[in-house]
């Protein structure tokens, strides 16, 4: 009994403690410690995985990764930046080493790249008049954004991601990359222009097929 109250209470101390204290301990032998910086960040550096990669297996080889880098690495943290800035610093560099491994067997395939985006897309805009108009044009927005970000080169996917779907600000991102933040801004900026050029292309393509569509619909009903 007094051993689980003991258990408990050491715990109930670890939950308490910031990161930085967690990596104090850990650095001086508290495996507890580092037990509790995985239940902490277990999940983020799951999801962030997720969206770098867009691949479950990729993803939890990387989580397995970046903890075992961390468990070797402690003493490297310096405490400059938060640790968790310096814990996603080693996600980011883990998953697009995953990534670059992959490309020199094969082309790698970037499924459901940003899929909370297509909120930010209104099919109102587009003036696609029935219901099947305004799915098939949202499964083609949905592909064209993810091919679009895929061919994005890391260093801006890696600022995109960060911020414009994780939603950190630019010194969390440029802590994060260890870039200064009118570089994370003016990688931002890029990212997006970038994607405006690609995505105005498959727009306008878009409307070129639509419109041979409706042609051919409107000459085969005056056929009938």
């Amino acid at each position: 009994m007094a051993a689980k109250t003991k258990i408990r209470k050491l715990k109930k101390n670890v939950d308490q403690l910031t990161d930085e204290l967690l990596v104090q301990k850990f650095m001086k032998g508290c495996e507890e410690s580092f037990a509790e910086i995985i239940l902490r960040y277990e999940t983020k550096v799951h999801n962030l995985s997720m969206r770098l990669t867009r691949n479950q297996e990729d993803a939890e080889e990387v989580l397995q990764d970046v903890f075992i880098t961390v468990y070797r690495k402690i003493a490297s943290f310096e405490g400059k930046a938060k640790f968790s800035s310096w814990l996603y610093r080693i996600t980011v560099n883990a998953a697009f080493m995953k990534l670059r491994k992959k490309k020199q067997d094969r082309t790698v395939s970037i499924e459901d790249m940003l899929p909370t985006i297509e909120n930010q897309t209104s099919n109102k805009e587009y003036g696609f008049g029935s219901q099947s108009d305004s799915l098939t044009m949202n499964n083609q927005i949905r592909e064209a954004l993810e091919n679009a970000i895929g061919r994005l080169p890391d260093e801006y996917r890696a600022v995109f991601v960060l911020r414009d779907v994780d939603g950190l600000s630019n010194k969390e991102v440029g802590d994060i990359l260890n870039l200064s933040i009118p570089a994370v801004k003016s990688r931002l900026h890029r990212s997006r222009i970038m994607l405006r050029r690609k995505l105005k292309k498959f727009y306008e393509d878009f409307a070129v097929e639509e419109t041979k569509n409706a042609q051919s619909n409107a000459s085969f009903r005056a056929a009938a």
